[in-house]
């Protein structure tokens, strides 16, 4: 049992960002959690797809994240799916990070969620918004690319 609470578990992942967002750094936080919510994430029922990170009066929150209701724990005991839930940093980084979230197109993303120690701590990213690039243009170069190994294997 002690060798588990030293281990390091990815419970939730959030791939789509990797995706749509250039990382330029990543951080680690904690998360302040209410009982029915830890137990949710032990269970592996957190969805990270759609979340942000806000600085408010020197707090860093998360928003948009969706902890699902624990099944065992009684309805008035219970937490709230989507709330605002504050995540735990030094001041120094919070200051270092609302200079750069101030600059044009820096946004702060959770990449994942995990076990560590028995804590579960939050990987938090500064992130630059990738542009979408021409389909079209993509599929062009690929038929053209087709189309020159054909007729150069039909040759050789």
């Amino acid at each position: 049992m002690a060798d588990e609470s030293k281990g390091f578990k990815v419970v939730s992942d959030n791939r789509q960002a990797r995706h749509e967002y250039e990382i330029l750094e990543t951080y680690e936080a904690g998360i302040e959690l209410l009982g029915s919510e830890v137990k949710s994430i032990r269970q592996g029922k957190v969805n990270l797809r759609d979340g942000f990170a806000q600085l408010k009066d020197g707090e860093m929150w998360l928003q948009n994240i969706h902890i699902s209701p624990h099944t065992m724990t009684n309805k008035a005991y219970n937490h709230e799916a989507k709330r605002p839930r504050r995540l735990l940093m030094h001041r120094d980084e919070i200051r270092k990070l609302i200079g750069k979230v101030e600059q044009k197109g820096l946004t702060l993303v959770p990449l994942k969620m995990y076990l560590k120690g028995g804590w579960i701590k939050v990987s938090i990213a500064l992130a630059r918004g990738k542009k979408l690039h021409d389909k079209r243009e993509s599929l062009k170069r690929k038929q053209e690319k087709r189309e020159t190994d054909r007729t150069l294997s039909g040759r050789g």
